[in-house]
Parts: structure tokens; C-alpha cells; sequence
């Protein structure tokens, strides 16, 4: 059993900047696969970035690929993401997850590849 709890969401002006972070419970936080997702108003949650255990392969959506970094450090059980560039339509609630299973990278990209999850952080971009 792992818990997530993230942090960081505020409300930004158009073209700025946020950090997001996600710290988890547990011992085995390094064997998770982690992944950051969003949640527009009125919208189905999407994929927004994921990283493997090591920190060594990262996935983005190619909306914010380019823009947003998702990073982890496992000393700290915490990861990361770095928003940059923002948009209004960036405005969302982010919740990061952990993929406690290994699914293959193909699969990254779907909640049901997500076995724990946070309870959100607000976004908002103002234009």
C-alpha cells in the first residue's frame, strides 16, 4: 500500500511556471512506476507524463511534451513535475499515481495501468 500526496498547484499567469510534487508513503517507492495525470473541468482524465523506476525513461503526452519535465528522486520518495510555458488550457487538477505492477511503457498512458493514486492539486492559468 502506497499514499500520494501532492502539492505545489496554485494559480499562475499565462507563460509561467510551476513545480508540482508528489511524495509517497511506503519503502518500495523506487519500484513504482510513476505517472502525473490531469483533469480539465468537464473533461475525462488525461495522461500527462510518466517515469520508470530509475528515473531513466520518461514519457510526456504531446501536449505538454516540450514544455513539462517529469523528474523523481527515490531518496526522497518524491516526484516531480516541472511545468513550464504555461497555458489556460493547462488549467486542471493533476494528480500524480503509482503503477505498482511494471506494466509495459505501451501502457503508460492508461489509468487503469495505475494501481494508487493522490488526491489532486489545482492548476489554474490565467490568460
Amino acid at each position: 500500500q502506497v499514499q500520494l500526496v501532492e502539492s505545489g498547484g496554485e494559480l499562475v499567469q499565462a507563460g509561467g511556471s510551476l513545480r508540482l510534487s508528489c511524495a509517497a508513503s511506503g519503502r518500495t517507492f523506487s519500484r513504482y512506476i510513476m505517472g502525473w495525470f490531469r483533469q480539465a473541468p468537464g473533461k475525462e482524465r488525461e495522461f500527462v507524463a510518466a517515469i520508470s523506476w530509475s528515473g531513466s525513461n520518461t514519457y510526456y503526452s504531446a501536449s505538454v511534451k516540450g514544455r513539462f519535465t517529469i523528474s523523481r528522486d527515490n531518496a526522497k520518495s518524491t516526484v516531480y513535475l516541472q511545468m513550464n510555458s504555461l497555458k489556460p488550457e493547462d488549467t486542471a487538477v493533476y494528480y500524480c499515481a503509482a503503477d505498482a505492477d511494471a506494466r509495459p511503457a505501451t501502457q503508460r498512458a492508461r489509468l487503469s495501468s495505475y494501481d494508487y493514486w493522490g488526491q489532486g492539486t489545482q492548476v489554474t492559468v490565467s490568460s
